[in-house]
């Protein structure tokens, strides 16, 4: 019998946690990660996978996506759609409120081979009720009643393993036109400070100021959704510089993340963003029903943009790896490939393409290379892997332009 169950032999090592860039080996045995070091025998393994010319990075870590899969509109199969493109773990992102996180551990939890985490919504019945354009059915904070701090807090007691902190969505259409919003930013605030986890805040087209959010956001609070270009952006609309209230959020300790999704990334504000300096803490894709065969498509297609906007590459890997994992507490246990942990691991490739990528309104950049995943292991076994059904996908860049005169920050070009 081998000692190793696989060998990962020549690719480039890089594991922000441990400050380890290199070309190495690395072993799994027993679903961890059993050596990292430099032409181990690959004689002692059962399987090797040459990954010269490839990244091997630690499983990346998706802390904003929607996986309630038949048990909301948004969720999608993360099997397909994130384990087979890199992605290790998954943190639903506000799927499941206090009233139905018990399907959300059957028909998320127990059914993926991904790790599945997650934030509770301060709404007691999620994303599970969602409303028709005019209006006439009900969301997830039409009602006050839907609100209970104390229920938020005593489900994320029972259920540790699982919900690492309270998500909020603060848009005014899904919370009986603003009514509800400001109490529902207090309650979600105070339940996540009760239950001592981090507040993750959606925060658009809302009757919410700036100095209630970010501004009241807590250090290790996550503002999400940070790089669209609508009525709250983080750029000061006159200026076009990065707005004060994001400065100072992040100066008190307030992490940003990407959570691409259909309407979150702009390549303009992004390019805003770069020019001083303003990377995101986390990188994430929000992937549900509406994006994930685009525009967010994947993991290594979000981080592809962030490469393109100027990100270092080493900085794009801790962004969607251990940085996520410390941010909800799991930094000790996810997020690197440090010996004796699980062997949660991505191999990835450079492809050239020189091609039109867009963002979530179709303004158009157009880049060298993209990541792809080559291989996953989820706890040292490998995972198929997938690709969009169509990529770039032109039916979606179409319907999505419909949605760029409602940018308040946009290419000057296009106006």
């Amino acid at each position: 019998m081998n000692q190793y169950d696989w060998i990962i032999r020549g690719g480039r090592v890089i594991d922000p946690a441990n400050g380890v860039d290199d070309e190495l080996d690395l072993a799994i045995s027993d679903g961890v990660i059993a050596r990292v070091g430099r032409s181990l025998d690959v004689a002692a393994a059962d399987r090797v996978y040459e990954a010269g010319g490839q990244l091997i990075v630690p499983g990346f870590i998706d802390l904003h996506a929607h996986c309630y899969d038949k048990g909301t509109p948004w969720g999608v199969d993360i099997d397909h759609y994130n384990l087979g493109r890199g992605v290790t773990t998954t943190v639903d992102a506000g799927s499941s409120g206090c009233d139905t996180f018990d399907g959300f551990r059957t028909l998320a939890v127990e059914r993926f081979r991904s790790r599945v985490l997650a934030f509770l919504n301060i709404s007691r019945v999620g994303m599970s009720v969602t409303h028709a354009d005019d209006g006439s059915e009900l969301t997830l904070l039409d009602r006050a009643e839907f609100i209970n701090r104390q229920d938020c807090t005593d489900c994320i007691e029972s259920n540790r393993d699982v919900l690492v902190g309270v998500k909020v969505l603060l848009t005014a259409s899904m919370c009986d036109d603003g009514r509800n919003e400001a109490e529902a930013l207090r309650e979600s605030l105070a339940a996540a400070a009760a239950a001592a986890t981090p507040l993750m805040a959606h925060h658009n087209f809302t009757t919410v100021s700036r100095d209630d959010c970010p501004g009241g956001l807590r250090a290790g609070d996550i503002y999400t959704h940070c790089y669209h270009g609508f009525d709250t952006t983080v750029i000061d609309v006159d200026s076009r510089r990065l707005h004060s209230s994001a400065r100072a959020a992040r100066e008190r300790g307030v992490l940003f993340d990407i959570a691409h999704g259909m309407g979150a990334f702009n390549w303009t504000v992004g390019e805003i963003c770069a020019a001083e300096g303003f990377w995101p803490d986390i990188i994430s894709t929000d992937m549900h029903t509406m994006t994930c065969e685009g525009p967010a498509y994947d993991m290594p297609t979000v981080l592809s943009r962030m490469l393109h906007l100027g990100m270092p590459l080493g900085e794009v890997i801790r962004c969607s790896t251990i940085a996520p994992a410390e941010a909800i507490g799991w930094g000790d246990r996810i997020g690197t490939l440090g010996v004796g942990r699980e062997a949660d691991i991505a191999a990835l490739a450079f492809v050239d393409a020189d091609m039109e990528l867009e963002d979530c309104q179709s303004q158009m950049r157009r880049i060298s290379r993209r990541l792809t995943a080559r291989a996953v292991w989820r706890g040292g076994t490998p995972a198929d892997i997938t690709e969009p059904s169509c990529f770039p996908n032109q039916q979606r860049i179409e319907e999505l332009r419909e949605v760029w005169p409602r940018l308040l920050i946009r290419d000057a070009s296009l106006d």
